[in-house]
């Protein structure tokens, strides 16, 4: 069995909802959801004029390889109304691979550990809740570490 970090977030309609219907979804054609962060809600990343995100991480067992498991989760996302319009922008869900197990995937389409991961306290803040020792296979930090050199100063808040 395999172990992945997932994030999930956010920020166009019923956020609330749609976090909720993605882990549905992750648990019906992935696997099972080991643990999960609280929710947190964030400023927008990148492109900020536009609301807030809700984001959570989850950590699932699954049986699928990293590259199948991606396909899934972009199938959800595009089930789920996923429009990719614009970088950066609104969107209703996203799901994205964190980490698979201490995997190192460099792929065209696919690249494990997520490579914005250090830059972006959206997603160190719940990953250091759920797995504060977690070692970057890439970089050789903890997850905690790395939350503390961080240098995004966007507002993240535990809901």
């Amino acid at each position: 069995m395999n172990k992945a970090y997932l994030l999930t977030g956010g920020n166009e309609r019923n956020k609330f909802k749609y976090l909720q219907k993605a882990k549905t979804s992750i648990i019906n054609e992935c696997g099972e959801i080991l643990s999960q962060s609280a929710l947190y809600e964030t400023e927008a990343w990148g492109k900020t004029d536009q609301p807030s995100f809700l984001n959570q991480v989850l950590l699932i067992e699954t049986v699928m390889n990293a590259s199948t498991l991606m396909q899934v989760l972009l199938r959800i996302e595009n089930e789920m109304g996923r429009k990719r319009t614009e970088k950066n922008g609104p969107r209703t869900i996203d799901i994205d691979i964190l980490f698979f197990n201490s995997a190192i995937i460099n792929e065209t389409d696919l690249i494990i550990p997520h490579p914005q991961i250090q830059n972006r306290k959206f997603v160190l803040e719940p990953m250091n809740e759920l797995a504060p020792d977690f070692l970057h296979p890439v970089l050789n930090k903890t997850i905690h570490d790395l939350l503390m050199m961080c240098e995004d100063k966007l507002d993240v808040k535990k809901l």
